[in-house]
């Protein structure tokens, strides 16, 4: 009974009523579409760090990351030993590095120095494929440089030119070397670009007087699931390094992540707090202008809690029906956006850069994050229909009927 009351209430003033629907449909809309945006930038992030930056694993001396200095190694045989039995392992990447400086005519500039094999860097990150200008490592070549985009314009470097590092070698000597710019490189992080060169880890073992040596191996693996197994057993095989997964090789990055459901929550109550003052604002018009009906209905018998759940429900329903609209047009938009992706390249291409982000963002709303706004929308509807039924229920049966 109260039921077909309170539906039939709401179509008295189809226009109003269908703004509101309107209304609620377009705000969880955008609580969901912001949501999958900020889900997918941190999709993004993450991929970024694992495909471009760090991998899944790391493996370093226990001291190493206190200052990177070569000082810190293992010996090469004993994780390639290792490596290859490791559960889920696609590729991986050994390294020498070390932190240093950058001269040349222009000036100098702080860098870190990675020693890398040109292979292994492209099984794990494709490292070929972020050359921009020149080419990568050629093998006829001896003392060859990639230096990041942001760093060449800084110091005016150009494919060929002659470039001088200086470094601090296995006994903290001062070395030097000269080396060619082979090519210029960009990933997705900015920052890092700027501060990283990369050389052979060769002929660097050579100048740091640590053949077979290394400071650095970076593992990717099949996937995420498989972080944990790795993780148990290189710990297990190497006891004396230290092993560590991107979350905590990546601070800023596993931040982003566990930000997302804190920050995203609190978009969507802004959003909905919105559409609270917009749901009273209607449903306390709709019972004013009802005053008469409303005494009489409390004359012939209905009780306040009668007509408090009348209210409550007609607000509900006003509610409810906008949010399936909502959420067919969100998920239809996101499953667009998912494929195609939303490129920021040419308003926001190198800010998104600036932070480590991709300039195209692929929209991704979890399944968790629908109920959750359904649950945040219902609850404000319930709570907005509380001053109408409120204002309701404080009405006297008998001077309302006058009015």
């Amino acid at each position: 009974m109260l039921f077909s009351i309170a539906w039939r209430n709401l179509w008295r003033h189809r226009t109003r009523s269908l703004a509101i629907i309107a209304s609620v449909a377009m705000g969880v809309w955008a609580g969901a579409f912001i949501v999958s945006l900020y889900y997918g930038m941190g999709n993004e992030r993450v991929r970024i760090a694992i495909e471009e930056e760090v991998s899944h694993l790391q493996v370093h001396h226990p001291k190493f990351r206190e200052d990177f200095e070569a000082v810190w190694n293992f010996q090469l045989d004993s994780l390639e030993r290792v490596l290859p039995n490791t559960p889920g392992i696609k590729a991986w990447s050994l390294r020498t590095t070390a932190q240093g400086m950058l001269a040349n005519a222009t000036g100098s500039n702080g860098v870190q120095i990675n020693g890398v094999d040109p292979a292994s860097e492209v099984t794990t990150r494709k490292f070929d494929h972020f050359i921009t200008n020149g080419t990568y490592f050629d093998p006829e070549k001896k003392n060859q440089v990639l230096v990041g985009k942001k760093l060449a314009g800084k110091m005016k470097l150009i494919p060929g030119a002659k470039i001088v590092l200086t470094f601090l070698d296995r006994e903290q000597n001062i070395q030097s070397g000269a080396f060619r710019v082979c090519g210029i490189y960009e990933t997705s992080n900015a920052p890092l670009d700027e501060r990283n060169v990369y050389v052979r880890q060769s002929e660097f073992n050579e100048q740091l007087g640590m053949s077979g040596f290394g400071t650095e191996a970076a593992i990717l693996l099949n996937g995420e699931a498989e972080i944990s197994a790795a993780l148990t057993f290189l710990k297990q095989q190497l006891p004396s390094l230290e092993v560590e997964s991107w979350h905590s090789i990546s601070p800023e990055t596993n931040l982003v992540m566990s930000s997302l459901d804190i920050s995203s929550f609190i978009i969507i109550v802004i959003i909905v707090l919105a559409l609270a003052f917009g749901i009273i604002n209607t449903m306390l018009m709709a019972v004013l202008e009802r005053t008469r009906e409303i005494g009489m209905l409390m004359a012939i018998g209905m009780t306040k809690i009668q007509l408090f759940r009348m209210v409550v429900l007609e607000t509900v329903l006003l509610t409810m029906v906008g949010c399936p609209v909502g959420f067919g047009f969100a998920w239809s938009l996101n499953e667009w956006l998912s494929k195609t992706g939303i490129d920021l390249g040419a308003i926001a291409g190198n800010m998104m850069k600036g932070f480590g982000f991709g300039a195209v963002i692929y929209p991704d709303l979890p399944g968790f994050k629908v109920g959750q706004i359904i649950i945040t929308v219902f609850v404000t509807a319930l709570l907005a229909s509380v001053f109408p039924a409120w204002k309701a229920l404080s009405m006297n049966p008998v001077e309302a009927i006058k009015r």
